[in-house]
């Protein structure tokens, strides 16, 4: 069964991702092997202006798949949801999530990378992983470039979760609306004034200027952190202890190690 949903809208120039897995949008591997490769597909369809990426039913996404944030298996869950960062970086397209519910840990990263987030009311954000005992190397490099050291320490180091009206008094999200309705309305009216009288292949050396510091820094830093993860951290017995009490649903004994 596929994961996600994908549509051209607005003349085939609004390239259109539905994560969708039945349940809660868990970003595991297939679910994100499934977007790289849609993004790919992408680069001979010079007339997209923008992608815009969206949860089925009540949420956006619960997270990346904890199973596979065990220490056999880190390595390649990071290598796979990195690759479709870097992915969204290359193509230098235009990029908007619309958020609705619970938009947590990799659910909350995947909008990060984006140039737009808008959300509605239901909409819950944030970076839990410090309480599995890990923490998000993305989000680590992309939150302080877009809110600053002090209120991205907040997010990263309590793991504290924010509803959409903080996050946007943050500078995180663009727009709040009341219900995915209003939601769905004002980003349709959006895009129709912002992105289609605009031509593609311009959009794209804007978006190359106006990120040029914030991809910079996620091809420097998030190979490093992948690391710090994988070869440091995944080695302590506090990371291993949290995962494996998420999974078996009882309290992490951490022993600080």
């Amino acid at each position: 069964m596929q994961k996600i949903k994908t549509e051209f809208l607005f003349d085939n120039t609004v390239a259109r991702v539905i994560l969708d897995d039945g349940k809660a949008n868990i970003l595991d591997k297939i679910m994100m092997t499934e977007i790289t490769g849609f993004l790919l597909s992408l680069k001979e369809r010079p007339e997209v202006k923008l992608i815009t990426f969206e949860g089925a039913g009540n949420n956006f996404s619960y997270g990346a798949s904890v199973a596979e944030h065990t220490k056999d298996k880190a390595g390649e869950m990071l290598e796979g949801f990195h690759r479709m960062f870097f992915t969204i970086l290359d193509l230098h397209i235009p990029t908007l999530a619309k958020l609705s519910g619970q938009c947590l840990g990799g659910g909350f990263e995947l909008p990060l990378v984006c140039n737009f987030i808008f959300a509605d009311k239901t909409a819950k954000m944030g970076q839990p992983e410090i309480i599995l005992g890990v923490f998000a190397p993305p989000a680590s490099v992309m939150l302080p470039l877009k809110i600053g050291n002090a209120r991205a320490d907040e997010l990263l180091i309590t793991g504290r979760i924010i509803t959409a009206d903080e996050a946007k008094a943050m500078g995180l999200v663009n727009e709040v609306y009341e219900d995915k309705a209003g939601l769905d309305a004002a980003t349709e009216e959006w895009i129709k004034k912002n992105i289609l009288g605009k031509s593609a292949s311009s959009l794209k050396f804007a978006v190359r200027a106006a990120r040029a510091s914030f991809d910079f820094f996620m091809q420097k830093n998030l190979p490093y952190f992948s690391e710090l993860y994988n070869k440091e951290l995944m080695e302590t017995h506090d990371a291993k202890e949290g995962i494996a009490a998420f999974m078996e649903k009882r309290k992490a004994e951490w022993k600080n190690c």
